[in-house]
């Protein structure tokens, strides 16, 4: 489907309002207790320790939006949790869009993992570490998914860019609807320098904290099969064309050029037969 039709078909609705309360627009939905939503609704935390994780999903699900979330981080030793938070459609063949935050020992960076997967297959991985201690504070965790192009980042500072390159034969997602998810877990059999540092259950429980969540965003409708996107309010959804400026695409650069440890696009060893056509210069 072309990236004309498809915005053709999100025009004449109206978009859902930024949410703010967790109490509304939020699910706990996994945890035995272990994830909390407090001060009415403001405040959501999730909480790790040897016999559980936890989790939360939103309530609705969107095709193509602006998702930010304000995160603070496991502090001290987290070598072997993993906090998540990304987009996910439902079925064998889904679509997703990943940030994954993988602790470490205390005094270590995090890795952010990002993934974009289409159709049930990934392997698109990035990973970064940040200019800043993640734990101290919360810092906004953002995605913005249009039809031309999904944009990472992180205090409003873009860290990757994957674009709709469908005219090469490269998939995009852009017709499966996706809800928000985010869980703790403990991954230490491969998320802490490759599973060689194991989880210290002695300082459970781990905790990451959650605030300001906000969705502007089309709401999918299921029961009608349509998306809730509006032309009447340009101002309110200029994400739907948004693209990097030159003053974005320069932090990009400092980014990737500063803080990424790893790229699919450059790992000639993982892909002898070839990169994948979106790893060409004119592409990324």
């Amino acid at each position: 489907m072309k990236v004309s039709l498809l915005l053709s078909l999100l025009l004449g609705f109206a978009l859902v309002a930024p949410a703010a309360n967790f109490n509304q627009d939020i699910d706990v939905t996994w945890g035995d207790g272990r994830g909390k939503i407090l001060d009415n609704g403001q405040l959501l935390t999730l909480s790790l320790d040897k016999f559980s994780g936890s989790g939360f999903q939103s309530k609705n699900e969107y095709l193509f939006g602006k998702i930010d979330m304000n995160v603070k981080l496991v502090p001290g030793n987290s070598a072997g949790t993993v906090t998540t938070y990304y987009l996910r459609s439902q079925g064998s063949t889904w679509d997703e869009i990943d940030f994954e935050f993988l602790g470490n020992l205390s005094g270590d960076p995090y890795t952010i993992h990002t993934n974009v997967y289409c159709g049930g297959k990934g392997d698109r991985e990035q990973q970064f570490h940040l200019w800043f201690d993640p734990t101290k504070d919360f810092h906004t965790y953002s995605v913005l998914w249009n039809p031309q192009r999904i944009i990472f980042s992180v205090d409003g500072t873009p860290i990757r860019e994957f674009k709709n390159l469908e005219s090469i034969g490269v998939p995009f997602p852009k017709s499966q609807p996706m809800r928000v998810y985010s869980s703790l877990w403990n991954a230490d059999d491969w998320a802490t320098r490759g599973g060689l540092i194991k989880t210290d259950w002695s300082k459970a429980p781990f905790t990451a904290a959650y605030r300001n969540y906000k969705a502007d965003a089309c709401v999918w409708s299921s029961s009608s099969g349509k998306s809730s996107c509006s032309s009447s309010s340009p101002s309110r959804n200029s994400w739907l064309s948004q693209e990097l400026d030159i003053g974005s695409q320069q932090r990009l650069k400092w980014v990737q050029k500063n803080y990424m440890i790893y790229n699919y696009c450059t790992d000639t060893k993982r892909f002898p037969q070839g990169l994948p056509k979106e790893c060409t210069a004119r592409a990324r």
